[in-house]
């Protein structure tokens, strides 16, 4: 893990997001989409119809939140908008990844499919601390519905980011963050038990 913070401006690069690590500390600036499992699943029909130009943006150089934000409160830009765990999106990941998607935000592990299809084509899995939606959602600055407004908080949205705070969990060489931590807490519990 590297001390310094990273600082990415979307779209990213194929060669700028192979160069992460898992456990590298990231700031997130400029565009990116969310979605959760139903838009998903819409968006992969698409796909598997060969209808990728009617998808609601291209993947390709792009993040996704994996968030449904509560509902905005007046003077605000979004409600909270705390990270979703990201299973409930492995069926799907490896399709919008192979179309370029250089990037997703959410909570928890993620299936061998997923990770061997960010290898292959270069994408990391961030993750963003559960239980702060409030305090990440005043690092959205914009925030507009741009597809499935009646999927309410699961619509796809475009929004804009500035210093978003995420963690290189899962990077595009295969690291790890949760294996090392795991392993690190292995070896943590036989020393004290020495």
């Amino acid at each position: 893990m590297t001390a310094d913070v990273i600082r990415l401006e979307t779209p990213v690069t194929e060669e700028t997001i192979r160069a992460l690590r898992a456990g590298d500390r990231v700031l997130i600036s400029g565009v990116m989409y969310t979605a959760r499992d139903a838009a998903h699943a819409r968006m992969v029909a698409l796909i598997d119809e060969g209808k990728t130009n009617e998808l609601p943006f291209d993947p390709d150089g792009q993040i996704i939140y994996f968030v449904g934000p509560t509902p905005t409160r007046e003077g605000r830009v979004i409600g909270a908008a705390g990270p979703t765990t990201s299973y409930r999106m492995d069926a799907y990941s490896p399709k919008l990844i192979r179309l370029g998607l250089r990037g997703m935000i959410g909570k928890g592990d993620r299936a061998p499919e997923v990770r061997d299809a960010m290898r292959e084509h270069g994408c990391v899995y961030f993750g963003a601390t559960g239980g702060t939606g409030a305090l990440i959602s005043e690092r959205i600055v914009e925030n507009e519905i741009i597809a499935y407004e009646d999927l309410g908080a699961e619509a796809v949205r475009r929004i804009v980011v500035k210093d978003f705070p995420v963690v290189a969990v899962l990077d595009a060489q295969g690291g790890d963050l949760y294996a090392e931590g795991r392993a690190r807490w292995r070896n943590q519990e036989i020393l004290n038990r020495v």
